[in-house]
């Protein structure tokens, strides 16, 4: 259970981090990073679910960092006013 959890918080963290390296945002804060990452993976598990897509460790992995995109996109969006 435990070593589950850590493994989510990296692969978050991962998703995080290339989110914003694709989205070009300020690598520098890896803690915002780690955040929005796991927020991210959580909002992309919610949407493979809702869709019916799922699988191995790929697919999470693929649907964290979008889920992370979004979520680094609306971080922006609610920032910047």
């Amino acid at each position: 259970m435990l070593i589950k959890l850590i493994i989510e918080i990296i692969l978050g963290g991962v998703a995080g981090y290339v989110a914003n390296s694709l989205m070009k945002g300020d690598t520098s804060n890896i803690i915002k990073n780690v955040i929005l990452g796991v927020v991210g993976g959580f909002v992309g598990g919610l949407i493979g679910n809702l869709l019916g897509i799922g699988g191995g460790w790929i697919t999470g992995l693929i649907l964290s960092i979008g889920g992370a995109c979004l979520v680094v996109w609306l971080y922006r969006k609610i920032m910047s006013k």
